[in-house]
């Protein structure tokens, strides 16, 4: 070691040429070093025979088609911290020699299934510190001699089950950190040469899913675990959080196979109009939800375009997933859109379809310049409630305008049955004309009556007649009179004055 050190010192002093270094960088022997720099493309002018470059640490946010070409003598390759947000297809495909390629921490959110295309000598993929979100089917294909595959600290939710395809040579494989919640078995068969296996710090979900993971372990998968890595805690269901998968027996891991509906299953739809179709899904695990439309043998028609509400296109005999609720969404329906179609909904315990039909009326409605006003019946009148696929199929704009005036016809019946009531109140309070509400009391008994007695009796201006029987008196004495209102009194006629209130028993 202590030889070898004056010899590296003699190399980094060595000037860099004049000829063949990019400016800048530092050109030694095989080695071209360029990291730092704040490049935000690979620089030109690296020599043809460099085998190791070093990029790192700068802004690079692209991998211009051939810029690599000419350095097919490349054995490692160092790009890790700068800003790359994608692999082009056949991006590597003149470094037939590379050994060692370092992606780290840059912003890749996803992989082609060419973009490691050439690589066939490769050795060790570092892809750690990313922003991946799937691995899809046959993505390191091209990759038959890697050992390593470094990939934690993603966000890594979904491994397709043929993305490790072609791997027959890894040996270790690093899936810490990501947001993994289930992995299947088939994903894990191509490694053949497996020696170490990291799994840990996942949100994992432990239902039926699972169960071959924890049993694989238990039976002679614990080689490839270390103490640490064999801590894969579940994170859900509830019931079993925090509990380490190897802690948990098999009938504990459980499924609820799914069940579709939607509703209404026949819709009959006008050129031109758009419609978003709602298939409710359940179960356990969440299932994973697919539109498709059934193929019609004896159609020779375009076949029609159908769009989920998240974005995803589909044609025809295909379908996209979508978690929960999956939305068809079709829009400007023409002849092709008719026919049948299905939804299926699918977890680990099973799958659950449910056809659906369109029918599309031929006849495009009219429009007439209205001459007068036409007065339908009202058992005519087109009624869309806000919860009916009518109502849903209606633009935007038009949802909205109704919603808008049903508010304010509920706005104004508020306002008018306030006015109602405090108009009531009023008429209550204010003072009634002479005459009116007076009780006319007769001083005859002939013996106890009943409330349809008292409204018979009425004199000649339609006024209650009262028979009041004097012989039971309830209050006998009068209430006892204050010396104000003495004073008061002492100056009023003695006609003028009221005699005290008596009540008695009624009787008609």
């Amino acid at each position: 070691m202590a030889s070898r050190a004056p010899m590296l010192l003699l190399l980094l002093l060595l000037p860099s040429c004049p000829e063949g270094c990019p400016a800048a960088c530092h050109c030694y022997s095989a080695t071209v070093e360029c990291g730092a720099l704040r490049l935000r493309v690979i620089p030109q002018g690296i020599p043809p025979g460099t085998q190791t470059l070093f990029l790192q640490d700068n802004s690079i946010t692209r991998l211009e088609p051939g810029t690599l070409a000419p350095l097919s003598s490349l054995r490692h390759l160092y790009l890790h911290n700068n800003s790359l947000r994608a692999l082009e297809s056949g991006a590597f495909h003149a470094q037939p020699r590379l050994l060692e390629l370092a992606l780290t921490g840059n912003q890749l959110r996803g992989l082609r299934g060419a973009a490691f295309a050439g690589l066939v000598q490769l050795r060790v993929l570092y892809l750690a510190g990313n922003q991946l979100v799937r691995l899809l089917d046959f993505t390191f294909l091209h990759l038959a001699r890697l050992q390593e595959l470094h990939l934690q600290e993603n966000s890594i939710e979904l491994l397709e089950d043929q993305a490790l395809a072609g791997l027959s040579s890894l040996a270790l494989l690093d899936l810490s950190r990501n947001q993994l919640g289930t992995i299947s078995q088939e994903a894990l068969q191509p490694l053949a040469s497996l020696q170490v296996l990291r799994l840990t710090e996942n949100p994992w979900r432990c239902d039926c899913a699972l169960h071959w993971l924890g049993a694989w372990i238990k039976e002679g998968g614990q080689r490839l675990l270390s103490s640490r890595d064999k801590k894969i805690m579940c994170a859900e269901p509830p019931r079993l959080a925090m509990q380490s998968l190897l802690d948990i027996s098999g009938s504990s891991l459980i499924c609820i196979p799914p069940s579709v509906h939607v509703e209404p299953l026949v819709v009959t739809a006008n050129l031109g109009e758009d419609l978003r179709v709602a298939c409710q899904a359940s179960g356990y695990p969440q299932p994973l939800v697919t539109w498709r439309k059934v193929p019609q043998p004896r159609e020779n028609r375009p076949q029609a375009q159908a769009q989920l509400e998240s974005g995803m296109p589909t044609l025809g005999g295909h379908g996209a997933p979508d978690t929960g609720s999956g939305m068809l969404f079709l829009t400007n329906i023409t002849l092709a859109h008719a026919g049948k179609y299905e939804c299926e909904a699918a977890n680990a315990g099973g799958a659950a379809r449910i056809p659906f039909r369109l029918l599309v009326n031929a006849t495009r409605p009219h429009r007439l310049a209205p001459l007068a006003p036409v007065v339908r019946p009202a058992d005519h009148e087109p009624q869309h409630e806000t919860g009916s696929m009518a109502f849903r199929a209606l633009g935007l704009a038009t949802q909205t305008a109704i919603a808008g005036a049903i508010a304010l016809l509920a706005l104004t019946a508020l306002l008018l049955a306030a006015m109602i009531c405090r108009r009531r109140r009023r008429r209550k309070k204010a003072r009634a004309p002479p005459g009116e509400g007076t009780l006319f009391v007769n001083d005859y008994s002939d013996g106890p009556c009943t409330f349809a007695q008292l409204e018979e009796l009425r004199d000649e201006r339609g006024h209650e007649m009262f028979v009041i029987d004097r012989s039971k008196p309830l209050f006998v004495e009068g209430p006892v009179e204050t010396p104000e209102d003495r004073s008061t009194t002492e100056g009023l006629a003695p006609m003028s004055r009221l005699p005290p209130r008596v009540a008695y028993e009624i009787h008609c």
